[in-house]
């Protein structure tokens, strides 16, 4: 008996599935708030103050629970002092935030 190894692959229909896509995406959109936010030291509470947001918004972001969008990218980023950094594809690395050059 020959051994016989499958695999689970994804459906090429599934990988270009609009909602899929915009989950990874909002998926890391909030990592990269969160890391962000993390490596400022600041909690939840300050960022909210900094981005006239609500803590229970900015935990939504960072929980995955929000579309980015250019307006959001661009408040955050000037809260996080920071630019955003996008990268093509939609899954977690995509997009980020880096603070401004010295």
């Amino acid at each position: 008996m020959s051994g016989y190894h499958t695999r689970w692959v994804r459906p090429s229909e599934q990988a270009e599935d609009p909602e899929r896509i915009a989950t990874r995406e909002a998926l890391a959109f909030g990592k990269a708030l969160y890391d962000r936010r993390v490596a400022l030291g600041l909690s939840v509470a300050e960022l909210a103050d900094r981005a006239m947001m609500t803590e229970d918004e900015i935990e939504c972001i960072e929980e995955g629970g929000t579309a980015p969008t250019v307006a959001l990218l661009h408040r955050l980023a000037a809260a996080l002092e920071a630019d955003v950094r996008l990268t093509s594809g939609h899954d977690l690395g995509s997009v980020w935030f880096e603070a401004h050059a010295a």
